[in-house]
């Protein structure tokens, strides 16, 4: 028997703010990835084109954010 083991990898995507939704708690970059955030996430005022470095892990299909940093 064989078994499959799934787990959640911590990764990093760095690129340019396409939309970032308060009310929706969703982050998307230029590249079409969107990452959920959690309601406690500190993070600094975000803006469109703004590049940032998004700090997340899978959750089934859903990408949740654990920290955005501005990168200059």
């Amino acid at each position: 028997a064989t078994s499959t083991f799934a787990f959640a990898a911590t990764q990093h995507d760095i690129g340019k703010i396409k939309s970032y939704d308060v009310k929706a708690m969703t982050l998307t970059l230029e590249d079409g990835k969107t990452y959920n955030l959690p309601k406690d996430l500190k993070m600094p005022s975000l803006k469109t084109g703004e590049k940032v470095d998004v700090t997340w892990e899978q959750t089934g299909a859903k990408l949740k954010a654990s920290a955005i940093t501005i990168v200059n």
